[in-house]
């Protein structure tokens, strides 16, 4: 053998024996299940395994939302605002424990958050811009009280107390999917990715060394930034006024309704909360709606798991106590860059990429 040979040999021996991490990559996907975007990232070192896993995330939101929906008339969910108002209707234990979790929410949160909504909701339609009549609200108000809802922990079935009243679970069951889809990820060995659906997201891990950054948008102009925030090994949901509305003679009608009223909450513009997990999280993020920002900030600064930020109606940003805003830069400063390259997205339409420079979250990496 030549020793141009030689040497070429030797050099394919040694790449062979590279270790499989030199072809670890971010694999990536988006698709439109639960009547929202679904996003998921994740570091592997086999592509296979990556994509393998994506499935894995995919085929549990397409499971929950089978389950869950109030769109699907077989649904569990659907059965239960067919029939619990005449008779316990037994369901699937994972159903019934994320119903009675969803009373919890309503309990800290005075009652802000409340799935029996769905009995003005379903009255609403934002695509065709109809709403109902005061007449209507006022006769569907009555059922509206998370209280009205009867559980049987031994035969797990559920049970209206009220005529008229119907569940919808839209305002938790997207970040209790979202976990799902990191537990998944978990038991799969994947130690780095993120799992957005709709507004809600989860974070695991870094981005290889750096915190995932993210920024949450202004509810006027998506091109622009409130404020900035480096996460990792935690949730966020934002829910904004600008997500499924209409308006008409300058009031805007969206799905974010006030369980007193039976109306579109308007008390905030949006709002965003960070915790542990994205049930957490999404079960909190309707809060400020309804109470206000003064009020919903008391609530969330009793429980240390949690941070806010909130964007009040007259363009005001509000701070849970553990984040502070970042100082001002100085007139003519230019925008700093991000560390490394580009900064990862987390995929979510309510949140884009941001420079470093931001705010420090009680859940940020240490």
């Amino acid at each position: 053998m030549g020793i141009r040979a030689a040497v070429l040999f030797a050099c394919l021996v040694c790449l062979a024996a590279l270790p499989e991490a030199a072809h670890a990559q971010w694999h990536q996907r988006a698709d439109a299940i639960m009547g929202t975007r679904i996003y998921v990232e994740l570091w592997d070192t086999n592509a296979v395994d990556g994509e393998a896993s994506i499935d894995a995330v995919m085929a549990e939101m397409r499971r929950i939302d089978n389950l869950m929906s109030h769109y699907k008339p077989e649904s569990e969910l659907s059965q239960i605002n067919a029939h619990a108002a005449e008779r316990p209707v037994q369901v699937d234990p994972e159903l019934f424990d994320l119903i009675k979790l969803s009373t919890h929410y309503s309990q800290i949160t005075d009652g802000a958050f409340d799935i029996t909504y769905a009995s003005v909701g379903y009255l609403y339609n934002y695509p065709n811009h109809t709403k109902p009549s005061e007449a209507q609200i006022k006769a569907a108000l009555p059922a509206v009280n998370w209280r009205n809802l009867q559980f049987d922990e031994a035969h797990h079935t559920v049970r209206f107390e009220h005529a008229g009243m119907r569940i919808d679970l839209g305002g938790i069951g997207k970040g209790y999917a979202v976990d799902r889809g990191i537990d998944i990820l978990k038991k799969r060995g994947i130690q780095h990715a993120v799992v957005t659906a709709g507004g809600d997201s989860r974070i695991m891990g870094d981005h290889m060394g750096r915190p995932w950054l993210v920024a949450i948008r202004h509810p006027d102009d998506e091109t622009k930034v409130v404020t900035r925030i480096p996460l990792s090994d935690a949730a966020m949901s934002t829910s904004g006024d600008y997500e499924r509305f209409f308006d008409e003679n300058g009031v805007r009608y969206h799905h974010i309704i006030d369980p007193h009223t039976g109306h579109s909450a308007s008390k905030v513009r949006s709002a965003t909360i960070i915790g542990p997990t994205a049930t957490q999280t999404d079960g909190m993020s309707k809060t400020a709606f309804v109470l206000g920002p003064e009020k919903a900030l008391e609530i969330i600064n009793r429980m240390p798991e949690y941070d806010a930020v909130f964007v009040a109606p007259d363009g005001r940003v509000l701070y849970s106590n553990g984040l502070r805003p970042p100082e001002p830069r100085p007139a003519g400063a230019a925008e700093s860059a991000a560390p490394g390259g580009a900064t990862p997205d987390v995929g979510n339409p309510n949140q884009r990429v941001a420079s470093p420079d931001a705010v420090a979250p009680k859940s940020a990496p240490k």
